[in-house]
């Protein structure tokens, strides 16, 4: 679908994306997995360029959640190996670009190495005026539990109350979710976020995604009206 040309003034703010279809990007090629997740790297860096050309203010993509650990051992290793790649290869460009690099999710329970190189870039990057915001062991109904807990020891629990204790309490409203590989569901990420932003589905897979589906879906948002429940 082609879309109208729209003033950047229109874009989202906030954009979400679940990265989704590695391993069906290499099946279809008669690649291992591993390689599928190499190149979902490689969009990854192409989105986070795309972005700061488009004008976000801030980018979220679901990197690893809290039921990927179910995965097989092998599987797991790869994308920790491509984690710690990532980490290294792009931190002096974030640094350089302006690029706050923020963590939502519990990434302590990952090996102390890696927990170490994420807690030097939150610091080498914390100067940064846009962000990139990581889900790494995250899942989004753990979130609003914890929020709630953390809500509760303050008094009453309320929706202000809940917003303020969620990973995501610094970061623009959501406006927008896009989830690539033609699945239509949220697997449990943002979904307290996601109570009024737009969403928009791709058949493109994650590996193949880059700025012009990110243009093409921020210039879609564009021509929505939002009404928040209104009329």
């Amino acid at each position: 679908m082609v879309f109208p040309l729209v003033a950047q003034a229109n874009y989202p703010r906030h954009v979400a994306i679940i990265m989704d279809g590695n391993g069906r990007w290499a099946k279809s090629r008669g690649l291992p997995r591993a390689l599928g997740h190499k190149a979902g790297g490689d969009a990854v860096k192409r989105t986070v360029e795309a972005a700061g050309t488009l004008g976000l203010d801030c980018l979220t993509l679901y990197a690893f959640s809290s039921e990927n650990w179910k995965r097989e051992e092998s599987e797991i290793s790869d994308l920790m190996n491509l984690m710690r790649r990532f980490i290294e290869r792009e931190l002096d460009a974030f640094v350089a670009e302006g690029i706050r690099l923020k963590i939502i999710g519990d990434y302590r329970a990952f090996a102390p190495d890696i927990v170490e190189k994420l807690d030097i870039a939150l610091d080498r990057t914390a100067g940064g005026t846009r962000t990139l915001a990581v889900a790494l062991n995250y899942g989004a109904q753990q979130e609003i539990a914890r929020a709630a807990r953390l809500a509760a020891a303050e008094g009453a629990i309320d929706a202000d109350g809940i917003e303020r204790h969620l990973f995501t309490a610094d970061l623009p409203p959501l406006d927008l979710l896009i989830r690539t590989s033609g699945e239509v569901r949220l697997s449990n990420f943002l979904l307290w976020q996601s109570a009024y932003a737009e969403m928009l589905f791709t058949d493109v897979l994650w590996p193949d995604f880059g700025e012009d589906h990110l243009r093409a879906a921020c210039e879609a948002f564009a021509t929505r009206e939002r009404r928040y429940g209104g009329r």
